[in-house]
């Protein structure tokens, strides 16, 4: 975020296309600052490592279908922008209905939401950001600059205070934070198994056969 920000004000990491200035180095932000909120929020959640892995492609595909409708000078560069902003869709789903589930499940509902809330509404306006900016290059470059850096301040730096802030409150343990293990147990119908520490499932157990 600092290079980032750096770059803006030194006038750096921009190149023509046509006669508009696009900051490529704004791309370059979200391609690292749009998977890591997906990430904190999989982690936090409990949901499993195929929907975060999903969230996180998702969260790419978003920001490189936008980079080529940046860079495309013809009406085409719609589509790309209709294919980021349907997967924008599919992550915003993904975070505030099937994670805030298992959110639930876990008792961190209410921080879940609080924090997918922020990130959603902060996402819900890059589209529109876009659209005002690279994409119908409706506001000049330093008002397009003001807004998205705007939205980048919130979606980032105060967003992970805020999580900083409320992380406070979790248990650690039930949340399975281990890079190195497996969020849950294979036991247990489902997908998703039993969480770690939860009585497995005694349906299969021989013991309990007639």
């Amino acid at each position: 975020m600092a290079i980032y920000l750096v770059s803006f004000a030194s006038d750096l990491g921009w190149s023509a296309v046509g006669p508009h200035q696009v900051f490529f180095v704004r791309y370059v932000n979200w391609v690292i600052a749009f998977p890591s909120a997906a990430l904190g929020l999989g982690m936090l959640s409990g949901v499993s490592w195929t929907t975060i892995i999903t969230n996180i492609v998702c969260s790419w595909v978003w920001v490189l279908t936008y980079i080529a409708a940046a860079y495309t000078t013809t009406v085409y560069k719609w589509g790309f922008y209709a294919f980021g902003t349907f997967t924008y869709l599919i992550l915003a789903m993904s975070t505030l209905n099937e994670s805030r589930e298992e959110a639930q499940r876990l008792g961190i509902a209410r921080d879940y939401i609080i924090l997918a809330g922020w990130v959603n509404l902060t996402w819900l306006l890059y589209p529109i950001a876009f659209a005002l900016t690279d994409g119908a290059h409706i506001l000049n470059v330093t008002n397009g600059s003001i807004f998205i850096g705007i939205l980048d301040i919130l979606m980032m730096p105060l967003w992970s205070i805020g999580f900083i802030i409320m992380s406070r409150r979790w248990d650690y343990k039930s949340l399975h934070l281990d890079f190195s293990a497996q969020r849950f147990d294979l036991e247990g119908n489902g997908f998703h198994g039993t969480l770690k520490g939860e009585p497995a499932s005694t349906t299969n157990d021989p013991s309990h056969s007639n």
